[in-house]
């Protein structure tokens, strides 16, 4: 019986769920609203719900679940399988881990949504091939995660990769983290629309619409993209000088723009940088499904240290 990985990656939105098998390929995926307001324990209950439902699939189509994954935003207490703090989906000090494996019988790791996505991304997807790799993903906010030799460092508190937070306009735009300057203030698929809708008038623009229109030779949307390519090229001079990696691997919804982000915004990292090597900028490979792929490789890899 071929043996497969009850993964899900929860959002403030939304959960994407998948049953991965040990090489990362999607047997079956499925998406289910998280529905935060209705508090944190209507959500666990969710998951756990969703969780039993993914092994019940597992075995009507004769695969052997034999862990479970489970990815969230925030701050996460991995060794102890516990989430910590989560403002988008309401958790504080969960203990995930335990509830999964006391509901389904099965090993379970609980981790965060952005490193396993990088896990993912090091492991099968864009930096695949590199032993040094630094995920970010871009949109609403942003955050990166570092991989070397395919594991994930999380720091000793669980918050390591806010890189969203590095300071780069001090004393400029508030950020909701309570600081000013943060480059998500500026260079977040969040911030880049609200501030073209502000100084065009136009609400609702999105990070993409300002992409497409700057294209278009719309020169106000040109000068808040540069100003973006800008905020987002400074924090990652500073990233590199901690991290010295050989590939950056950018995803999130603001990876969309594609070339249109990817070219200026090397272009704009090697203006600033003196003696450090430039890593390859390349984009994500695997979209939207890395969270569930990354999270099942870390129970995989939970299972493996229980052996």
């Amino acid at each position: 019986m071929t043996n497969v990985v009850v993964a899900l990656d929860v959002g403030g939105t939304g959960m994407k769920c998948a049953l991965v098998r040990p090489d990362g390929t999607v047997h079956h995926a499925e998406r289910h609203p998280t529905r935060a307001e209705r508090g944190p324990e209507a959500v666990l209950g969710t998951i756990l719900d969703v969780a039993e439902g993914l092994a019940a699939k597992a075995r009507a189509d004769s695969l052997e679940p034999v862990a479970v994954g489970i990815a969230v935003p925030g701050v996460v207490d991995e060794q102890n399988g516990i989430a910590a703090w989560s403002s988008n989906i309401g958790f504080r000090d969960v203990p995930v881990r335990a509830r999964i494996e006391e509901r389904l019988g099965l090993p379970a790791a609980l981790g965060h949504d952005v490193r396993v996505g990088g896990i993912a991304e090091a492991r099968l997807g864009g930096g695949r091939g590199h032993r040094h790799v630094l995920f970010m993903a871009i949109g609403t906010g942003i955050a990166a995660a570092l991989v070397v030799g395919g594991e994930g460092y999380s720091g000793a508190h669980g918050a390591a990769g806010e890189l969203g937070h590095i300071v780069v306009r001090p004393g400029g735009e508030a950020c909701p983290c309570g600081q000013r300057g943060c480059m998500e203030a500026y260079g977040s698929a969040r911030a880049v629309g609200k501030r073209y809708a502000e100084l065009a008038g136009a609400p609702g623009a999105t990070a993409l619409d300002v992409v497409t229109r700057a294209g278009q030779g719309d020169h106000l949307a040109a000068t808040v993209w540069r100003e973006a390519i800008e905020a987002l090229a400074d924090g990652l001079v500073t990233a590199q000088a901690l991290y010295d990696v050989d590939v950056l691997v950018i995803g999130g919804g603001l990876a969309e723009a594609g070339d249109a982000l990817l070219h200026p915004l090397e272009s704009a990292f090697r203006e600033r940088i003196t003696f450090h090597r430039p890593p390859a900028f390349v984009r994500a490979g695997l979209g939207d499904e890395a969270g569930c792929i990354g999270a099942a490789l870390l129970a995989l890899d939970h299972l493996e240290k229980l052996a």
